[in-house]
């Protein structure tokens, strides 16, 4: 069975509710994916899964959440071919770069080789119903993506 994991920042809860209901999505595909908060994972450890989904809120004005930089760090010489990825995260608009964090994971995750199942997922503060719905059928596809190659 394929392993899929996902590890996320939230400082207000926002991020871990876009977690959760991605988590939701995988769970509907068959799979059931490790889900952790940053300051419970290591980076060394993303090597064991071959779906891996990262979350953190933007801090300030285009920052990672301080929480997040050591694992962020950790991740810096892992090689992660073949390994399916995504990104996502709560935003607030009112700073100039909406939901910065997850372009810089993204960024991240394309340069230890990982292949991009969905486009940055930023959502402006907590999910809607709609966009929950939305955060479920993107867990899904990613189950299926990650299926596929596993």
């Amino acid at each position: 069975m394929p392993k899929i994991i996902i590890v996320y920042a939230s400082m207000s809860g926002n991020t871990e509710e876009i977690a959760d209901e991605i988590a939701t999505g995988i769970r509907k595909a068959g799979i059931e994916p490790v889900v952790k908060s940053v300051m419970d994972a290591s980076g060394i450890e993303l090597q064991n899964y071959d779906g891996i989904l990262l979350g953190a809120y933007t801090w300030g004005d285009g920052d990672l959440p301080d929480e997040f930089e050591d694992f962020y760090d950790e991740l810096e010489d892992l090689d992660l071919k073949g390994r399916k990825s995504g990104a996502f995260g709560s935003a607030d608009s009112s700073y100039t770069h909406f939901g910065a964090a997850v372009d810089t994971i993204e960024a991240r995750l394309a340069e230890l080789g990982t292949e991009k199942v969905f486009d940055g997922l930023k959502i402006e503060f907590n999910p809607t119903s709609e966009q929950k719905k939305l955060c479920r059928e993107l867990g899904a596809k990613f189950a299926a993506a990650v299926a596929i190659t596993a």
